[in-house]
C-alpha cells in the first residue's frame, strides 16, 4: 500500500503544479482579450489568431486543470444525500464513482481524441479563418487534459482504498466539498 500511496503522491503533486501554472493563463487570457478589444475598437485592426487564441487558452485552463480540480475536490456535486453517510460510505461511493463513471468516460474521451490531434498534426492543420493559428495545439489539450484526470482518478481510487483498509486517516484534506 505505500508504493501504491507514493505513486498517488507524485500524481497529486504532477497535477499540483500543473494546475498551480496553468490557472496562470487566466490572466494571460484576460491580458489578451483586453488588449485584443482595445485595439479593435481604437484602431479598428482585428486579428483572428488573437480570438482564437483566447479559446485556446480558455480550453488549456478548463482541460490541464481538470485533474488539479479533482484533486482539490471542487468539482461540482450534491451531496445532499451523501453527505448524511459515513466517511466510509462516502469513500465506497467515490469508488463506485470513479471506476463505474469517471474511468470510461475519462479513457474513451482520451483514446478517441488522440487520433484527431494526430491527423491535425500530421497534416498541419489550420484554421480555416484567415490569419488563424494551428489547430493541433487546441486538440493536443483534449488528450492531454483528460490524461491528467484520468491519472488523478488513479490517485483517489488510490487514496479511498487505502482509507477503507486503514492506511490513511482521510484520502484528503476534504473528501466532499459542495452540496
Amino acid at each position: 500500500m505505500r508504493v501504491l500511496l507514493k505513486i498517488s503522491g507524485l500524481i497529486d503533486a504532477m497535477n499540483n503544479g500543473i494546475g498551480k501554472l496553468v490557472y496562470w493563463l487566466v490572466l494571460v487570457a484576460v491580458v489578451v482579450s483586453a488588449g485584443n478589444a482595445v485595439i479593435r475598437y481604437s484602431l479598428h485592426i482585428s486579428s483572428n489568431a488573437w480570438l482564437e487564441l483566447q479559446w485556446y487558452l480558455f480550453s488549456a485552463v478548463f482541460l490541464l486543470c481538470a485533474g488539479y480540480t479533482f484533486q482539490r475536490n471542487e468539482h461540482i456535486r450534491i451531496d445532499i444525500i451523501i453527505g448524511r453517510f459515513s466517511k466510509r460510505v462516502q469513500a465506497a461511493v467515490d469508488i463506485f464513482g470513479i471506476l463505474v463513471f469517471l474511468f470510461p468516460m475519462s479513457i474513451l474521451i482520451m483514446v478517441l481524441s488522440w487520433p484527431m490531434f494526430w491527423d491535425s498534426y500530421v497534416t498541419h492543420e489550420m484554421s480555416s479563418d484567415a490569419g488563424g493559428l494551428l489547430r493541433w495545439p487546441a486538440k493536443l489539450l483534449v488528450p492531454a487534459g483528460f490524461f491528467l484526470l484520468t491519472a488523478q482518478g488513479v490517485s483517489e481510487l488510490i487514496k479511498r482504498i487505502a482509507y477503507l483498509a486503514g492506511a490513511i486517516d482521510e484520502p484528503g484534506e476534504k473528501m466532499h466539498g459542495h452540496s
